[in-house]
């Protein structure tokens, strides 16, 4: 899906410029001419970048960023005619992601946009890489919660640890010896059975039918092993 960029601005020709190039390149834009229009059809529409003039006719582009920043954390490109240091720091204190002062080449302009996606992108993959997905069950490790559908599982730090380990190693036999060791980080040398109810305890929170593990199995006399497979 082609990328939403809002263009604000007051002048017609940098506007028309800078659709007419951005279009080009596969984009689908937007336009306003003062700030007030600005935060309206941002809020009413979706956009994936803003390029956002300084000086504007009514609210200036230092508070549009403001308002928009209160609600959403799209990236914003300040634009500004002074040139001066203040404006720019003041555009970055309030949220702006970049800034650039006109007269500006376009093809800057547009390498700006494009390394902007790619640091989103990036940093969308590196989300998604702490999130691991077994059918239904989904373990966010970054805030340590897990979903199972559409309802949390509430985990004690040992179950969410637990899950975590076996999602990793899906297929692998782990003994409670090793479940012990990993887990509890040192060799446990009271009762074994302190595994098995926690292993009961994790099924009942992430099995629909824990008599009947859909996730969690038993290798009888061996141990406990997970599988997302039917």
């Amino acid at each position: 899906m082609a990328k939403r960029i809002l263009i604000v601005d007051d002048e017609p020709m940098i506007v028309k410029g800078l659709k007419y190039s951005l279009e080009q390149d596969g984009y689908e834009t937007g336009s306003a001419g003062n700030g007030e229009e600005a935060v309206e059809m941002f809020f009413a529409g979706k956009y994936d970048l803003i390029l956002l003039d300084v000086m504007l006719p009514g609210i200036g582009g230092i508070e549009v960023c403001q308002r928009i920043r209160e609600k959403s954390d799209v990236p914003i490109i300040m634009l500004t005619a002074k040139g001066e240091d203040l404006d720019k720091i003041l555009g970055l204190e309030y949220g702006a992601d970049d800034y650039m002062t006109k007269p500006f080449n376009i093809l800057e302009v547009k390498a700006r946009i494009k390394s902007i996606f790619r640091r989103i992108n990036q940093n969308k993959r590196e989300q998604d890489s702490k999130i691991l997905r077994a059918r239904e069950i989904e373990i966010n490790l970054n805030n340590r919660s897990v979903m199972v559908g559409d309802r949390e599982a509430n985990l004690t730090a040992k179950e969410f640890d637990l899950l975590h380990l076996f999602a990793s190693n899906r297929g692998k036999v782990f003994s409670r010896e090793e479940l012990l060791e990993t887990i509890w980080k040192y060799d446990y040398l009271g009762d074994l059975r302190t595994v098995d109810v926690h292993i009961r305890r994790l099924r009942e929170k992430v099995e629909r039918n824990p008599a009947q593990p859909e996730y969690i199995f038993t290798k009888w006399g061996v141990g406990y092993y997970f599988t997302d497979k039917d």
